[in-house]
């Protein structure tokens, strides 16, 4: 076998390992997908706790991603943070507000959507709820960091965010050090609100799950190389015992 022959198996050989391990690995995001699909489902069918439990959880390096929760306060409305968003194809903000507990901790609430056109609390005035409100919904964690370099910097000078900052969120509504707050957020359930906005219950709990279809494709491309490799390998093959025959006659 000429030098050219085995480097073109050993390129069938590599690529279709190199395909299979896609496959593979595709199957292991598969078994990590479906697992975290069924805690999510199994938390969100739990009963809401109160938010301490939830800071105790966190602390305890628990996974908090979307259990059920309880909070009783007041809104700090004229600290809203709106967070650029789409919800049902509209374009809009996810809107966060700090509510003060009776003991005095902060809890960074997304109380829901509002179209682009509300985002001026003066269009929305009956949804800027006076006293005391307990709010029902589901924890979310704190980013630590911007997601990624392709993430645009929150602007601040027009209060949108465009990744959940939560210190810029709360900004200067925490003007002593000694004031608590919570380092997580809570998304707000569907519960209405008077005037309708914001609408909550925008908490995204549904993954795309389409692994099993790639790992299909890509055994599907290793199988597809081997054949087709190997067809035309064995051809090249045939094609010079043919010359040498000739040669020979």
């Amino acid at each position: 076998m000429k030098a050219g022959h085995l480097f073109l198996a050993l390129c069938i050989v590599l690529g279709t390992a190199f395909l299979t391990s896609l496959g593979l690995w595709q199957l292991q995001r598969l078994a990590w997908k479906e697992g975290l699909i069924a805690r999510v489902e199994e938390g969100i069918r739990k009963p809401p706790v109160a938010v301490d439990e939830i800071e105790s959880m966190l602390a305890r390096d628990e996974d908090i991603e979307y259990r059920p929760a309880i909070a009783t306060g007041r809104f700090h409305h004229d600290r809203e943070a709106h967070f650029f968003a789409t919800h049902k194809g509209r374009s809009g903000y996810f809107v966060y507000a700090p509510l003060e507990l009776a003991s005095g901790v902060l809890l960074m609430v997304n109380r829901g959507f509002v179209p682009a056109l509300n985002k001026d609390q003066s269009t929305r005035k009956k949804g800027l709820i006076e006293g005391e409100v307990t709010i029902t919904g589901l924890a979310r964690s704190a980013p630590s960091d911007k997601p990624n370099m392709f993430v645009p910097d929150n602007d601040l000078t027009k209060n949108v965010f465009h990744w959940k900052s939560i210190d810029q969120m709360f900004g200067d509504v925490l003007p002593k050090p000694e004031t608590r707050a919570y380092r997580f957020f809570l998304d707000a359930d569907n519960t209405p609100v008077p005037g309708g906005l914001p609408v909550g219950g925008v908490t995204l709990i549904q993954f795309p799950n389409s692994h099993l279809q790639y790992a299909f494709t890509w055994f599907g491309l290793a199988g597809a190389l081997l054949v087709v490799g190997g067809i035309f390998l064995v051809s090249r093959l045939r094609g010079r015992d043919d010359e040498n025959a000739v040669q020979s006659v």
